[in-house]
């Protein structure tokens, strides 16, 4: 008997739903998805009431599981307060707990994590070769509104655990004085302290990049746009190299023998970002682990419904 999964994807600018069905053993199929703006919802139970009133083709309160992915750290796997987001999600609450049954909260990049071993992730673009270790830690990262990570282990034949990081909070690091202008340009212009991961690789990145290189103040779409069309882009060429620098490191860190993958929209949206030689370059760079590195593959998931994926192939563990 076929099994229904809701599975969603709470973000800061869009919120993604996705119909699942599965028999419990091989299959996951979609069904059908539905994306709805986040902001225009002022809470979670308000979102859920518009999936509602939507077209989409399965009722929350009718899955047999739902399991919601939403950016930021998880508490006891019921509560998150999104850190890009204005509402919390609370799966206790009353006015939640009516609108669905059985329903697990996880960290958005742990969903990405799961995506890697779903058939979104076993159809992955080879950015990197290398080699895959069966039973080596996966990395997990990527930009969009922010950056997350995460960490895939497989702990029997059949079942994987994802382990998540708030590690796109942690300072980057810049390293030549061109650079440590650019911070401090950075600071100036956004009025932040602090510059992360999150502020240098997601799209507001782009947008500061190309305002300190050009004096051009664009939004991150139209930086973007230009990449295909200016293969010699400086912008492109910064954004290749942090965005490998990001990569290089958060490979050492967990030791991703697995491989590293890529998702999250930034790349997803703009690959040339890592088809570029300064990615390459970056990723490569280190004086005492660049052959480890040199091992590790590099993939990119490129299907902006990854997440989705990810959260269904962990109701399907569940179940």
């Amino acid at each position: 008997m076929l099994k229904t999964i809701l599975a969603a994807d709470i973000g800061g600018t869009n919120s993604r739903f996705a119909h699942f069905q599965t028999d419990l053993k091989t299959t996951l199929d979609l069904v059908g998805t539905k994306w709805l703006p986040t902001t225009e919802a002022e809470s979670f139970a308000e979102l859920l009431e518009q999936l509602r009133l939507s077209d989409f083709t399965l009722p929350a309160d009718k899955a047999d599981i739902a399991v919601i992915a939403v950016a930021g750290p998880v508490e006891g796997g019921n509560y998150c307060a999104p850190p890009y987001i204005s509402w919390d999600i609370d799966l206790t609450r009353e006015e939640n707990e009516k609108k669905v049954k059985q329903a697990y909260l996880i960290n958005d990049f742990v969903a990405q994590a799961y995506a890697c071993r779903s058939p979104i992730g076993k159809s992955a673009r080879t950015i990197l070769a290398g080699e895959i270790i069966a039973d080596g830690a996966i990395g997990v990262l990527g930009a969009g509104t922010a950056l997350g990570k995460a960490i895939l282990v497989q702990v029997s034949d059949k079942e994987y655990l994802a382990l998540p990081s708030e590690g796109g909070h942690a300072f980057f690091p810049f390293l030549t004085q061109r650079e440590i202008a650019f911070q401090e340009f950075y600071r100036e212009k956004s009025g932040l302290e602090h510059i992360t991961g999150n502020l240098v690789v997601s799209g507001r990145g782009l947008r500061y990049i190309h305002w300190f290189l050009t004096g051009e103040d664009l939004e991150p779409q139209q930086v973007t746009a230009r990449f295909a069309e200016e293969k010699e882009s400086e912008t492109l060429a910064w954004a290749a190299k942090f965005y490998g620098r990001v990569c290089r490191d958060y490979a050492l860190e967990v030791l991703a023998r697995g491989g590293l993958y890529i998702a999250g929209g930034v790349a997803a949206r703009t690959p040339e970002m890592l088809t570029h030689e300064n990615f390459r370059h970056a990723f490569l760079d280190s004086p005492t682990m660049g052959h480890v590195l040199a091992k590790i593959p590099v993939f990119l998931i490129d299907n902006q419904d990854s997440g989705l994926w990810g959260a269904a192939f962990y109701g399907q563990q569940i179940l």
